[in-house]
């Protein structure tokens, strides 16, 4: 079974990233959100802390070895800083991990070497639809064998740094099943739409993506020809954005409890009445509920074992909890809560964003 305590390498890293989601991302997360641009330097600081080359081995530049369960601690500690500036450091994965997991020897040898250097790389995947019923498992946008490579179609929603990202991973379906394709900046067919508004992650640079005809080297499929087994890689997707819920909801958390024990109504603090207390305590129980299944799944991913439905309970737990607890956090806050003058109101439309999005993270 796994242990609930951190071996000292993660409890160092922990404290890195929590200094640094304290220091750097709580400040930066209003002034970010209002101006809807996260800044350069935040993304330059936040990858000194080397989250990404610690998951790469020695042979592409990296100094580690992947962990699910390093990575989701982090994430969780990110999270908890700002949401749309964890996502903006996590983006790189998007294209390092899948490839690491079940890219070739030749992609890996290629582009892992990338993502390991000093400076921060923007990435991207592109995985949803803009349709209601969209589906991961069944996706419309299509992949066709041609002689000279693979022809994908299609369009894609809420691809975070598409007009910057020099590779993108397209998750697409041939022959009926999915698959994702390695896709250059510039490819042609490849067209990056206007930024997209949405109720919260402002901060985050998110597009609509065409694919018309885009034409992509066969050698440039995940797994080359050969294809891959994305369960894996699906499996940590969920993961990551369990984990970011754990971190916003523990942010706001604290928060409301803080604000409770400090605010006095009729000569006591609100947190002794019995209402606000019984709120309080099911949000811390809810948190601590999907933060075990989120170590569960990781430590399953990490063990090499089929972590599927462990990943999905994480995920779905994570995605009601983290509107939940942002929702009562407001209510502990009154007509404070519903002000930006407390950063409760943007955990909250951001929390919303949990249970409708995909694909955005991965460790």
């Amino acid at each position: 079974m796994y242990s609930f305590e951190p071996s000292d390498d993660q409890k160092t890293l922990i404290e890195a990233v929590r200094r640094f989601a304290s220091r750097e991302l709580r400040p930066a997360m209003r002034p970010a959100e209002e101006s809807g641009e996260l800044p350069a330097s935040l993304t330059r600081s936040g990858w000194q802390l080397g989250l990404l080359p610690a998951s790469l081995p020695e042979e592409f530049g990296g100094f580690g070895d992947r962990s699910a369960l390093t990575g989701a601690l982090a994430a969780e500690e990110l999270g908890w800083g700002d949401l749309a500036g964890a996502l903006a450091l996590l983006a790189p994965n998007l294209v390092a991990l899948p490839v690491l997991l079940r890219g070739s020897a030749q992609q890996r040898r290629e582009l892992l070497p990338g993502f390991a250097g000093e400076a921060y790389r923007p990435a991207s995947a592109a995985l949803m639809e803009p349709r209601f019923d969209f589906d991961p498992t069944a996706l419309e946008t299509r992949a066709e064998r041609a002689r000279d490579g693979y022809r994908l179609r299609g369009r894609k929603c809420n691809v975070p740094y598409a007009a910057e990202a020099e590779w993108m991973l397209v998750y697409a379906s041939l022959e009926g099943e999915v698959q994702a394709f390695l896709v250059a900046r510039g490819t042609r067919g490849l067209m990056v739409g206007e930024r997209e508004r949405n109720l919260g992650l402002n901060a985050l640079p998110l597009y609509e993506v065409e694919l018309q005809d885009c034409l992509v080297p066969a050698g440039q499929r995940l797994g080359d020809e050969a294809g891959a087994d994305l369960g894996a890689v699906r499996a940590a997707a969920q993961v990551a954005w369990a984990a970011l819920a754990v971190g916003v909801a523990r942010g706001a958390y604290e928060y409301a409890l803080e604000y409770a024990r400090t605010r006095l109504a009729f000569g006591e603090a609100i947190a002794q009445r019995q209402s606000i207390a019984f709120m309080l305590a099911e949000m811390a129980t809810e948190v601590e509920a999907a933060r075990l299944l989120v170590w569960e799944a990781a430590w399953l991913l990490d063990r090499g074992e089929d972590a599927a439905q462990a990943a999905y309970l994480a995920r779905i737990l994570s995605d009601d909890m983290a509107l939940m607890v942002a929702d009562r956090a407001v209510q502990i806050l009154g007509g404070h809560g519903y002000i930006r003058d407390h950063p409760v109101e943007l955990w909250l439309r951001n929390a919303r964003g949990f249970a409708v999005l995909d694909g955005l993270a991965m460790v």
